[in-house]
């Protein structure tokens, strides 16, 4: 991947954001298991970072993609991982659809505000029988007159105590589990919306619910794009979810070897210091090796999805990567801290709790694992003819 000099200029733009608006707060955000969406979302949204690949008739930058992926690349130096989450949400998981398929009056209603940082959005996909199984997803809007009346529930929903708007799939019709969902941009002020906060064992800082919708009306004209392509527009946004996921590691894994290794220096046991073992220091040395492969591959994905190419297999894998290689690497650096690594405020152990999700939020690892084969055609029924055109 090629780095331009405004590459590099969003580079430093995010970081210093990152070191002066995030950081400093990031120990209070996480003991009160909430951050200020709406106030860190304006300023990100004065500074042009929520719309950076949307389009500019909306306030976006009018950017490609890999500048959106700079920037997830650069929130991984947050030291709490809900708070580049939550960005995430708003600004790659909720909102790609609703720019590419969106007509201008939901665009100018629900992405241009987003884009501002004026509110703040959520993904309702996620059900309490629904996870890795969108197609399960029960939540109904039938039509009434001009309106879909919405009635269901979501499970997980990140920003979901806060957002001021949903974009929610529901079933629109009773055919095919794959073919009558569709994605509607619902108001979360709406009446009938009832929200209850999810504790979580990591991602602390990030505001996680459960929303109960009961006869919720909302205008058809909220409907993105067609009705009966929902599940086709999660799944384009599934890809570009996994690759910030991918993405917005990386960073954060460089920065838990480092602190690793300057820990396990000063160290001592037994007359030397921790890293003077050959099995620690072997051990890291591998570890930035395989941080170093997650980023390749991760770039080269972006790249490709940039060029237009379909990136469902790269998107996978790197998804897939990033969340064994979190495990791997936050056991092994915890292991380290010895029993510091233990306490609940140190930045490794908060790591390990943090990350743990990515193995199973926007796809478990095993969803992966069957979508990869899929194109391998090493399942049942399916040939080996997509993975030779790769």
């Amino acid at each position: 991947m090629h780095f331009t000099p405004e590459h590099e200029n969003l580079r430093r733009t995010v970081a210093k954001f990152v070191d002066t608006e995030v950081n400093p707060h990031v120990d209070a955000w996480e003991a009160a298991e909430e951050f200020p969406s709406h106030e860190l979302f304006k300023k990100l949204g004065d500074l042009g970072l929520l719309g950076i690949k949307y389009d500019t008739e909306y306030g976006g930058l009018g950017l490609d993609f890999s500048y959106s992926m700079v920037m997830a690349e650069e929130l991984g130096l947050c030291h709490a991982g809900g708070v580049p989450m939550a960005i995430g949400v708003h600004t790659d998981m909720c909102t790609p659809a609703l720019n590419r398929f969106g007509s201008d009056h939901v665009k100018k209603n629900f992405l241009a505000p987003s884009i501002a940082g004026d509110v703040v959005g959520c993904l309702g996909v996620s059900e309490p029988g629904a996870g890795s199984d969108v197609s399960a997803a029960k939540t109904s809007a039938r039509k009434d007159g001009g309106d879909y009346v919405i009635t269901g529930q979501k499970m997980w929903i990140t920003n979901g105590l806060k957002a001021d708007w949903c974009c929610l799939l529901a079933n629109t019709s009773d055919g095919p589990a794959h073919k009558n969902k569709s994605l509607i941009c619902v108001p979360m002020d709406a009446k009938g919306i009832t929200r209850q906060k999810i504790h979580k064992i990591g991602m602390h800082s990030s505001d996680t619910a459960q929303l109960f919708f009961d006869e919720v009306r909302v205008p058809q004209a909220n409907l993105i794009g067609q009705e009966g392509m929902g599940f086709t527009y999660q799944m384009l946004q599934f890809q570009e979810e996994r690759l910030y996921s991918a993405a917005s590691s990386i960073k954060g894994f460089d920065r838990l070897i480092d602190l690793t290794i300057d820990y396990a220096r000063d160290r001592q046991a037994f007359g030397k210091s921790i890293l003077d073992n050959q099995v620690v220091h072997y051990r890291l040395a591998e570890l930035r090796t395989e941080v170093e492969l997650l980023r390749a591959l991760t770039w080269s994905a972006v790249e490709q999805y940039v060029a237009g190419g379909d990136v469902t297999r790269l998107a996978s894998m790197a998804k897939l990567k990033t969340g064994r290689l979190a495990r791997e690497l936050t056991d092994a650096c915890l292991q380290y801290w010895g029993g510091m690594g233990f306490t609940a405020d140190n930045p490794v152990s908060r790591a390990y709790r943090d990350t743990r999700l990515v193995s199973i939020g926007a796809g478990a690892d095993e969803v992966m694992l069957s979508i990869i084969c899929k194109l391998e055609g090493t399942l049942p029924g399916t040939s080996n003819k997509a993975a030779k055109t790769h």
